[in-house]
């Protein structure tokens, strides 16, 4: 009973960072997370509207104790601008993946058609692979490797999940 309650506090949390865009800011970042022993799931980073500034989302577990440490050893960081806890709030969040599948010719179409199920796109073609990319939440990508694994996948690449803070909220 008591690791069922451990897994359920340990639950997976989505940070949003905008940070200067410095030369090593992103080793400080990990290093933090590597000296406290902590996990990143997740890690992807890149230019925002401002060329000075670098979004990072940061995909890690932990319960309150941990992310609420986490937050605050983020906060503290020289070129940190703002850190946000997504995960109790409404967010949108995509992930990128390509996926290099064995291919025969009995066996091409049916792919294909699992590519096209998940409106995934076939971005290259050999005569022994495909290869498919599929761009969406965590959940379908996954959906879609699974869907593939039986086939045989030579190469896989994921970005890990992008995400920003929804505006709108319904009043539903």
């Amino acid at each position: 009973m008591a690791s069922s309650t451990t897994k359920e506090q340990m639950k997976q949390h989505t940070i949003s960072m905008t940070v200067e865009n410095h030369f090593g800011t992103l080793n400080r970042i990990a290093g933090l997370f590597a000296a406290k022993g902590y996990n990143i799931d997740s890690l992807t980073v890149g230019p925002t509207e401002d060329e000075a500034v670098s979004r990072m989302t940061i995909v890690t577990r932990g319960d309150d104790q941990i992310i609420e440490q986490i937050m605050k050893q983020l906060h503290k960081l020289i070129d940190t601008i703002k850190v946000v806890d997504l995960t109790d709030d409404t967010f949108v969040d995509r992930e990128l993946a390509l996926v290099k599948v064995q291919s025969t010719p009995t066996t091409r179409m049916e792919i294909m058609q699992i590519s096209e199920i998940f409106r995934t796109k076939v971005v290259d073609i050999s005569p022994k692979t495909l290869t498919i990319e599929a761009t969406g939440t965590q959940l379908k990508v996954d959906a879609i490797i699974n869907m593939l694994k039986p086939f045989g996948i030579k190469e896989l690449a994921r970005t890990g999940r992008v995400a920003i803070k929804r505006e709108f909220q319904s009043e539903a």
